[in-house]
């Protein structure tokens, strides 16, 4: 079984910082490309930074500047820092991830179970 654990949200005031982290866990070959996505209320769940297994990275315009993605693939875990934080950031951040269990396995793509960031004004 495979699973993504973030961690890391909470409440901010603006102008603040957080970082968030997805740790991969369970029987897992390799990984592939790390995103992070955020999904505010009333919204459709948005792409806000991600990372290819070389260390590639993209990132929402919106974030540019202020939101870092980086992974350690020994420790399986991707991270995001999230600078100078705006209101419109609130939302639940996911972590999704490409992974192959096993040598002979298809590429499989998984989420975490999200974790809330509220920033206030």
């Amino acid at each position: 079984q495979v699973q993504l654990v973030e961690s890391g949200g909470g409440l901010v005031q603006a102008g603040g910082s957080l970082r968030l982290s997805c740790a991969a866990s369970g029987s897992i070959f390799s990984i592939g490309d790390m995103d992070w996505y955020r999904q505010a209320p009333g919204n459709v769940r948005e792409l806000v930074a991600g990372i290819t297994s070389g260390g590639s990275t993209n990132y929402a315009d919106s974030v540019k500047g202020r939101f870092t993605i980086s992974r350690d693939n020994a420790k399986r875990t991707v991270y995001l820092q999230m600078n100078s934080l705006r209101p419109e950031d609130t939302a639940v951040y996911y972590c999704n991830a490409d992974i192959r269990r096993t040598w002979s396995d298809n590429t499989n793509n998984y989420w975490g179970q999200g974790t809330q960031v509220t920033v206030s004004s």
